[in-house]
């Protein structure tokens, strides 16, 4: 602070700089970057599973694709659909996921279906296999 006398040194207006909670200020931001990098690898891990079921689920549904267009079936059921939406937002509230984001996802993921059911009819109906 200024007295009546003069300017203060400056350096007595602020308290003195710690070098120990500036070393632990770092050495908690390493752990938690480390940490961070952990978790991220998870996610990562996680990910790399998902690909390997939804090409996994996508094969089973081709083939679900195949039989149907070999037996004259429609490429879709909407009360089966109707049926796993229901499913799948039942499983999601159990695993406490949002089951409005469920259901997006299967929507999603069934739209993908009939319209790979939908190119296996057509190819078959023209007797190609594509």
């Amino acid at each position: 602070m200024s007295s009546a006398t003069g300017p203060a040194d400056p350096a007595a207006e602020h308290a003195p700089v710690d070098p120990a909670a500036s070393s632990a200020a770092h050495r908690t931001t390493e752990t938690a970057l480390e940490r961070l990098s952990a978790i991220r690898g998870t996610i990562d891990n996680i990910d790399a599973a998902l690909v390997h079921l939804l090409a996994e689920r996508f094969k089973a549904t081709q083939r679900v694709g195949t039989l149907k267009a070999e037996n004259d079936l429609p490429p879709s059921d909407p009360e089966r659909e109707k049926a796993q939406i229901e499913r799948l937002r039942t499983l999601a509230e159990a695993a406490h996921l949002d089951p409005e984001f469920a259901e997006k996802f299967l929507n999603f993921i069934i739209s993908e279906v009939i319209r790979h059911h939908e190119a296996i009819s057509e190819n078959h109906q023209r007797g190609t296999d594509a």
